[in-house]
């Protein structure tokens, strides 16, 4: 049950970022087909498309930089500091487009040698049939990789 638990999460969630970056619909969530993707009928699967607004300057930041070394700020990856987040997730890719949730958490530059962070965050719904539910998401973001 592990083993498959394990193996379910990893395709749901390589599946999450794919479908994230490819869709075109305009809704917030969608439900697919199980079967086209090889899973049986005890399975629930849905699809999530939101942005994320993660604004670092300006009168209203939503992320501020909370720890910074002498030795961080030499860095021209900022190796060493840490960044607190609460990030609005919308339905559309303008900042005033309706809320679904928000991106809760901390970033930190992990990387001496390039710009990578190490992201901790708890994706918190406020609508529709995910409303009151959250994910964690944990993991390595590879800031300029295309």
């Amino acid at each position: 049950m592990v083993k498959n638990s394990k193996s379910l999460l990893i395709s749901l969630t390589i599946l999450f970022f794919i479908t994230m970056v490819t869709s075109k619909s305009p809704n917030f969530s969608q439900n697919l087909s199980l079967q086209a993707l090889g899973l049986n009928k005890q399975e629930k699967l849905s699809h999530l498309r939101f942005y994320f607004h993660d604004i670092v300057s300006g009168p209203n930041p939503t992320a501020i930089w909370a720890a910074q070394t002498p030795t961080s700020k030499k860095s021209p990856t900022l190796f060493g500091s840490i960044a607190m987040f609460d990030d609005p997730l919308t339905v559309g890719p303008e900042r005033s487009s309706k809320l679904v949730g928000r991106a809760q958490g901390i970033y930190g530059s992990a990387s001496q040698s390039e710009d990578a962070l190490l992201m901790t965050m708890n994706l918190a719904f406020v609508e529709g049939k995910f409303n009151g539910s959250s994910l964690s998401v944990f993991g390595r973001n590879a800031v300029l990789a295309t």
